[in-house]
């Protein structure tokens, strides 16, 4: 089906409420074309952002682009860079540790009991695989080098 096609009730329309104007009418909101609503005209510079919406000059966004320079924060503001008391850095850290882990969504106890029992079968699939094969090289190597 495409996008461009007319709504409910357009002129070529002759569904059985067509007459009557009640006929069902769905709505979908536009897809994002991917082209610019506005072209820089002649003697614009192309490189300056520009809102799409309204067709004026962007605001400076965090990647860099507009012509806003960049400020120099303090060397206290950044983490990690000597000034910093290592007993409250240690403290947010495990704050954070904690806070993650009260996000993990934890197994419950038959969960833990099968994923314990795949784990086990496949390390003795894997360990039974490589005996074999090293088995089975050490026998060629004597029957070669004998």
């Amino acid at each position: 089906m495409s996008d461009e096609r007319d709504g409910a009730g357009s002129a070529g329309d002759t569904g059985p409420d067509s007459e009557t104007g009640r006929g069902a009418v769905v709505t979908r909101p536009t897809r994002p074309t991917g082209k610019r609503s506005r072209r820089a005209a002649v003697g614009e510079d192309a490189g300056e952002a520009v809102d799409l919406s309204t067709g004026t000059k962007a605001s400076p966004t965090k990647n860099g682009s507009g012509t806003a320079k960049k400020t120099a924060r303090k060397r206290a503001d950044r983490p990690g860079k000597g000034g910093r008391n290592p007993f409250v850095f240690v403290w947010t850290y495990l704050q954070q540790v904690v806070a993650e882990l009260r996000k993990v969504i934890w197994p419950n106890r038959k969960q833990m009991v099968s994923y314990t029992i795949v784990v086990l079968v496949f390390l003795v699939f894997m360990v039974a695989l490589i005996g074999f094969v090293d088995l089975g090289l050490a026998k060629l190597v004597t029957l070669v080098f004998g």
